[in-house]
């Protein structure tokens, strides 16, 4: 499996990028998700990351297409009230592109229109969709089954669900609270990829 993070949109730029920066050995893919903030605040968020070593191949930008194309970032995430895939590849087709999808019919459209991957939650109930029941394991082995592309899976994975996760076979998880909001994100990211890469803790960090 591969090891997602997505950003929370809770801290400032400076803050951010030394949160990422201290894992960007660690986990497979960073996604940029701040919908708070302007073209402005993204753009120093990232030339924070690319001054501090962050591999731009592992960056994905979500929504913001103009700004992966504007700083010749790859990998884009395109969510449920985005561009929709054909769009996006027919224009750009250099481009990795990933869906946020919610169900089984929503994934298979992304297929269909040429995405890479879907990011399917949410699987549990999280902060971020308060009140709001997840889908669970059974759904995300339907959207397993129902694609030949990779399928991610995100919303209120913990490192002591990632055992159930497993047994619907995603192809990675994505998480954000339980890495990026630690007051240690390099510890919390390595104890995850222990299990999804399965290292040792020391080799992890």
């Amino acid at each position: 499996m591969r090891l997602h993070v997505i950003t929370d949109d809770r801290h400032s730029q400076e803050e951010l990028a030394a949160k990422i920066i201290s894992i960007k050995d660690i986990v497979d893919f960073i996604h940029i998700r701040e919908r708070s903030k302007n073209v402005s605040d993204i753009s120093d968020l990232i030339s924070r990351l690319l001054i501090g070593g962050v591999d731009k191949r592992k960056l994905i930008i979500n929504d913001r297409v103009d700004i992966a194309l504007f700083y010749n970032i790859h990998r884009v995430q395109l969510p449920s009230h985005s561009f929709s895939v054909k769009c996006v590849r027919s224009r750009f087709p250099h481009l990795k592109i990933g869906k946020s999808v919610h169900s089984v019919q929503e994934a298979v459209q992304a297929e269909k229109e040429g995405a890479d991957y879907v990011l399917f939650g949410h699987i549990f109930e999280t902060d971020s969709k308060k009140g709001r029941t997840g889908r669970g394991i059974g759904s995300l082995a339907d959207v397993k089954a129902a694609v030949h592309i990779p399928v991610i899976a995100i919303g209120g994975i913990t490192e002591k669900r990632l055992p159930e996760v497993q047994t619907a076979n995603p192809d990675g998880i994505a998480v954000m609270s339980g890495i990026i909001s630690s007051d240690c994100p390099a510890e919390a990211a390595a104890r995850f990829a222990c299990y999804v890469k399965g290292d040792s803790y020391e080799k992890a960090l």
